[in-house]
């Protein structure tokens, strides 16, 4: 069998694209291929399960764009099959005095995205959505929520199949021929014949570019988010979604705490680099892919810019009180008896060889493939509206 479109990767971008293709093409023939036994087991299924409002942003990218958009997306298709999640809303809060400068111009960004109902807050207000915080000021976003991101993929994988579509698991993909014509996949066990290629392999996304003989001008390294969890009786100092003010200088959000679907409450992420890609634990390694990551220059050049952040991470990795102490500024009463481990992530990020990380949805197309090189947070909240971008681009690129 030729199927019309091959996807790579059953992530919420490889299934939401393939959701959005069986409603825009009913007839055709779609093919999903997951090297996992089951669906979103990486970047999806491993992060904190935010849902996120697009207020950090910058206005006109792709993130900020698709964030809006796909937030309201993926909460009417919670609402719609059954799929848990809560409005519970935000803090983004400053703890100093030199953060106001910042929370002022992510407010601004905020308002030009047309996030819904933000609002700055002094301390008396903040006490009485999340009492337990510290800080001088803070932006109140009410439309930021928490969901099961695992269970969002395993409703698309339903309404895939439905169709009369395939979601294969257990197919890692190793090579990928094109004659100009025709497509051949190749798994460890099979080879699949297609029309048209969407590569959406997440932390491998490089790799299967590669193996279809694209040069992507970008690398992914892997850098792993470490938790804690807060422990029953200490859950009460958490009502929703407590955040700091983020380092305008690197793109994760510093140590935060998070309520989740399933009533816990998560406390992180660090970040450290992960010597293997999906190198959960903090001896995770792979002597392949490390060597891959220091033989890369941009590495190195980030490397030699953000040394000290990165030390600093590492440090609190693997020093508790140092990660405590991280959390006290957004919650002083938080001890370190409050907390127990929680499983990691690992975000794919993506850099130039110049070493500049590369902070938006990048994409590189052929006359039959659309290779998705990087999707940042908040992909997982703007899933859905990468599915329409991709479709769109498949509509433009393949002349569909």
């Amino acid at each position: 069998m030729t199927y019309d479109f091959i996807i790579v990767g059953a992530g919420i971008v490889g299934l939401s694209t393939a959701h959005k293709l069986s409603l825009a093409y009913p007839d055709i023939d779609i093919l999903v291929l997951e090297k996992e036994d089951r669906v979103a087991a990486h970047q999806t299924g491993n992060n904190s399960g935010v849902i996120h409002s697009g207020i950090y942003y910058d206005p006109n990218s792709y993130r900020a764009k698709n964030c809006v958009e796909g937030r309201h997306q993926l909460v009417d298709f919670c609402e719609k099959h059954g799929v848990d999640y809560e409005i519970c809303g935000k803090v983004i809060v400053a703890t100093k005095e030199e953060d106001l400068s910042r929370l002022d111009r992510i407010f601004e960004t905020g308002q030009i995205n047309g996030i819904e109902g933000i609002k700055k807050i002094g301390p008396e207000e903040l006490a009485e959505i999340e009492p337990y915080a510290n800080g001088i000021k803070a932006i109140h976003v009410p439309c930021s929520g928490i969901v099961d991101y695992v269970g969002v993929c395993k409703q698309l994988r339903t309404l895939i199949e439905q169709k009369g579509n395939t979601v294969a698991c257990g197919q890692e993909v190793t090579n990928i021929q094109n004659n100009g014509t025709d497509l051949s996949v190749v798994t460890q066990s099979d080879t699949f014949g297609g029309r048209y290629l969407i590569n959406c392999a997440g932390l491998y996304s490089d790799h299967v570019a590669e193996s279809a003989g694209i040069q992507p001008d970008l690398q992914i390294v892997p850098f792993r988010g470490e938790y804690y969890e807060l422990k029953p009786e200490a859950e009460h100092f958490v009502n929703g979604l407590i955040y700091p003010m983020p380092n305008p200088a690197f793109p994760f959000l510093g140590v935060h705490f998070t309520k989740m679907v399933r009533g816990a409450v998560e406390c992180g992420p660090n970040a450290v680099f992960a010597f293997k890609r999906e190198g959960y634990d903090k001896l995770s390694f792979d002597l392949n892919e490390t060597i891959e990551t220091l033989n890369f220059p941009g590495f190195w050049k980030l490397a030699k810019q953000h040394w000290q952040m990165g030390l600093d991470e590492w440090y609190r990795s693997f020093s508790k009180k140092a990660f405590v102490e991280g959390l006290q500024d957004l919650i002083p009463a938080i001890q370190p008896h409050h907390l127990k481990p929680s499983p990691s992530g690992v975000r794919a990020m993506a850099l130039s060889p110049q070493g500049e990380i590369i902070d938006d949805f990048q994409f590189k197309a052929t006359s039959s493939e659309i290779h998705v090189l990087n999707a940042p947070s908040p992909a997982a909240t703007a899933g859905l509206a990468i599915g329409d971008e991709i479709v769109k681009r498949a509509q433009d690129t393949f002349a569909l």
